[in-house]
């Protein structure tokens, strides 16, 4: 029956990634051939660097969780680490969101170390530390070029990202509420599920002392969410995009965290709606906007490919290991 369940979930995410691109084609009058032909002709230079910028993110991203694993006192080998990452890249292509991901490399490393709780404390903060970075970045970014937007839907947006973020850290790192959550919790029993959030809790809490490792880890976040809004723009120059740079640091952060609701497979449809949207508030015309959302998708699918070789590698390689005789 999960499997089940699984399998209508991923039917109906495929669905809605379709219905997506083609009431997007629709509705604004795209023509398919025009559109490919934007594509083919998009400067190789400008294009490169672009694509250039998304391996560059990986790297950084696999080192902040890998501070993280340090520090909850997990040690593994730098190739089950990125085997783990890898994994998680690639998945992340045919599951809802980048969450998706994280299950993958979550399950895989909690299989490796038999710590399941700590690895899934990693994950979490390590998204959080993400999403924290994504703040640092389009806050700043929409004071400084507020003259650019006169759009009050943006500004809308980006308050209801920082919103989000204001309410998780105060449920995560409040110890006064955690306590009157804890007791309300205790009502309802002491169930598994319960048990859970509070072990959960717990396990964040530890990194509370490993304040310089948290302070390198957020500087590390504000880096990966300036490098990709940067490949966007790049990837925007070759198809001749040119509009202020500011625009791209506060309408993808944006589109970041929106796709990272669960309700299309990796985000597609969702993803291209939204860059057609905010990025013709910017006077870009809509084809190049879709365009632009599609090349950095073909990106990601083309690195999480890697990924998945490299996953593949790898794990088969873990297991003839862990299948050999040991010797007497």
């Amino acid at each position: 029956m999960p499997k089940f369940k699984n399998l209508i979930s991923f039917l109906l995410r495929i669905m809605v990634s379709v219905i997506l691109l083609l009431l997007l084609f629709k509705l604004n009058k795209i023509d398919f051939k025009v559109l490919i032909n934007d594509i083919k002709n998009a400067d190789r230079v400008f294009l490169v660097l672009g694509f250039v910028c998304l391996p560059l993110v990986h790297l950084l991203s696999c080192w902040r969780w890998h501070m993280l694993l340090k520090a909850a006192e997990i040690n593994i080998s730098l190739k089950k680490l990125i085997s783990s990452f890898c994994g998680g890249i690639f998945f992340s292509i045919f599951l809802p969101s980048t969450i998706g991901g994280d299950l993958v490399r979550t399950a895989d490393l909690a299989t490796n170390t038999q710590k399941t709780k700590k690895v899934i404390a990693t994950v979490f903060l390590d998204r959080l530390s993400g999403y924290i970075g994504l703040v640092l970045v389009v806050l700043p970014a929409i004071l400084l070029g507020s003259s650019l937007i006169g759009d009050k839907i943006v500004y809308f947006s980006v308050a209801v990202i920082v919103m989000i973020l204001v309410v998780a850290l105060v449920l995560l790192f409040n110890t006064l509420l955690y306590e009157k959550i804890s007791r309300l919790l205790s009502v309802f029993g002491s169930g598994r599920i319960i048990q859970l959030i509070k072990e959960m809790h717990r396990e964040i809490h530890v990194f509370r002392n490993h304040k310089k490792m948290i302070v390198a880890n957020l500087v590390l976040s504000f880096i990966i969410q300036l490098i990709f809004p940067l490949g966007v723009y790049f990837t925007g120059l070759s198809l001749g995009v040119n509009i202020n740079i500011f625009y791209f640091f506060i309408f993808i952060p944006i589109i970041s965290a929106v796709t990272l609701l669960p309700i299309s497979l990796g985000g597609l449809g969702l993803r291209e709606s939204l860059y057609v949207v905010y990025f013709a508030k910017a006077g870009v015309i809509k084809q190049l906007a879709l365009a632009m959302s599609l090349l950095s998708f073909s990106f990601i699918v083309f690195s999480g490919a890697i990924g998945g070789i490299i996953y593949v590698l790898t794990v088969h390689h873990r297991r003839l290991q862990h299948n050999q005789p040991s010797s007497v």
